[in-house]
């Protein structure tokens, strides 16, 4: 399939906006289960945001990229849905990604 840059950039942010609100309606998913699943979680997705944004030259914090991503401020979500991980869930983490 054959489309121009300005329409795959379209397309693709499209699918990243579609992603992020994907995870903001599913919040009884934790961010330790999409990492021990996928290798990637809501704070993955809000350091790739940030690192975008630097290599662009655009001003955008941590807290400013995890917003974006969370829907609200971070620490907020946390307190609304962030569970406790079980041991498993702990014990799998270090497995798959260890130093994280």
């Amino acid at each position: 399939m054959a489309i121009d840059d300005q329409t795959r950039t379209e397309l693709e942010a499209a699918v990243f906006r579609r992603l992020v609100q994907h995870l903001r309606e599913r919040t009884d998913v934790q961010n330790i289960d999409l990492m021990n699943l996928a290798g990637f979680c809501r704070n993955c997705l809000s350091n790739w945001l940030k690192d975008a944004a630097d290599a662009k030259g655009v001003a955008l914090s941590k807290d400013q990229s995890r917003e974006a991503v969370y829907g609200m401020p971070y620490e907020i979500w946390k307190e609304k849905h962030q569970a406790a991980a079980s041991p498993q869930a702990l014990e799998a983490m270090k497995k798959t990604h260890p130093g994280h």
